[in-house]
């Protein structure tokens, strides 16, 4: 079970489009039915379409964009997003902000001084930092440490673990 991110920013942008057209169109109905001119002529846009040839330049940009756009919100729509979960078996899931929250947590061990821990589907990246001049054994006890809370969640595919140890600068 894993969930994928949704599609709200293309999804968002489509129904904007879509709808400012839709008020442009009504807002010109709604004129036309008053009696008032239209914000958009209909006879003049019929008109420029129809003196438009299909080799025109005008229509070779349009059908580029048309279709170059087309072709972003299909690749969008066909790409599968970032899972937001991790499998634990075939029904239940563990989020990934909780299983980095989890493995952050588990990465301080005595010396370090703070943990970023990113989580990607096969490898979990972790960088500590330390105010310990020699900073020897920490990557290994931290690596421990991530590898034991990886094995207590029993993650469906469990993850290499990557840790990377930075020694701060001691203050005087």
């Amino acid at each position: 079970m894993t969930r994928r991110s949704r599609r709200a920013l293309p999804a968002t942008l489509t129904a904007l489009v879509l709808l400012a057209a839709s008020v442009l169109v009504a807002v010109s109905a709604i004129q036309l039915a008053l009696g008032e001119a239209p914000l958009l002529s209909y006879d003049a846009l019929a008109g420029r379409l129809h003196d438009t040839t299909w080799s025109a330049p005008e229509m070779a940009v349009a059908s580029g964009v048309a279709t170059a756009i087309g072709l972003v919100l299909l690749l969008v729509a066909v790409v599968p997003g970032r899972a937001r979960t991790a499998p634990l078996d075939d029904r239940t899931a563990v989020s990934v902000r909780g299983l980095r929250n989890a493995l952050r947590t588990a990465a301080h061990v005595d010396g370090v001084e703070s943990a970023a821990v990113k989580v990607r589907r096969r490898r979990v990246k972790t960088v500590v930092r330390t105010r310990r001049s020699v900073p020897d054994g920490l990557g290994d006890a931290v690596r421990a440490a991530l590898e034991q809370r990886v094995g207590e969640l029993a993650l469906a595919r469990p993850p290499q673990v990557v840790v990377r140890v930075k020694a701060l600068r001691s203050t005087p």
